[in-house]
């Protein structure tokens, strides 16, 4: 115990910077991955077949191979073409696998609004991107909150991948500080409690908004 204080003491300053870049990392990735996940989940419910068979493609394509084969595909294949930098080859590859997963995510609560709202949106003269907008979006969202939570948290521990192109994200120092100090073990608890304070911090604010979005329905009802 008293090792693990110590090397907590002694690497914190490294380790808070890699915390803060395992964040940014992290939220980026999934800003770009919802907006990715977004314009999937409209391909997997739209009418033309080939979009649908496009989003079905991708899905099936990322949810089929493992994040570290992705991450390594965009960093030493793609960048070989265009020049990536560590942390956007990281952010984008992320974006990539996490789009696939929200994409359904999004699909499945945009579904599930009784269509009866899109025909009485339709009724009143709106067209289908504004009644899409103003009335089911705004629902499905809610509905997608839970969900989302737990991607978004699985989105923070797959971070840890990046850690083998080379960043120093917290995974990343970890190691390195592993095999300068000897200490393994204490160090790789150390790394887990940061990662734990990020998943707690997340898990705190997704509950916050959850709260929110019933108090709201609440005041609307």
């Amino acid at each position: 115990m008293l090792i693990i204080v110590q090397i907590f003491l002694d690497t914190y300053e490294i380790f808070i910077s890699a915390a803060l870049l395992t964040l940014r990392l992290t939220i980026t990735s999934l800003i770009i991955g919802s907006l990715i996940g977004l314009v999937v989940a409209f391909f997997r419910i739209s009418t033309n077949k080939w979009l649908n068979k496009l989003a079905a493609i991708y899905i099936e394509l990322i949810r089929g191979t493992p994040l570290i084969v992705q991450i390594a595909i965009l960093y030493f294949g793609i960048a070989s073409v265009v020049t990536f930098s560590q942390f956007w080859a990281g952010a984008l590859a992320l974006a990539i696998h996490n789009g696939a997963y929200i994409a359904e995510i999004f699909r499945g609560s945009i579904q599930s609004i009784d269509k009866g709202q899109m025909e009485a949106a339709r009724s009143l003269g709106m067209t289908y991107p504004l009644a899409m907008r103003r009335i089911i979006l705004p629902q499905a969202f809610k509905f997608s909150i839970p969900p989302l939570g737990n991607q978004f948290i699985i989105g923070l521990k797959d971070s840890s991948l990046v850690a083998y192109v080379g960043m120093a994200d917290l995974w990343g120092s970890g190691l390195s500080e592993a095999a300068s100090n000897y200490r393994q073990l204490e160090t790789y608890m150390v790394v887990g409690i940061y990662y734990l304070a990020l998943v707690l911090l997340f898990s705190y604010l997704l509950r916050k908004l959850e709260r929110r979005l019933d108090i709201d329905s609440k005041e609307i009802s």
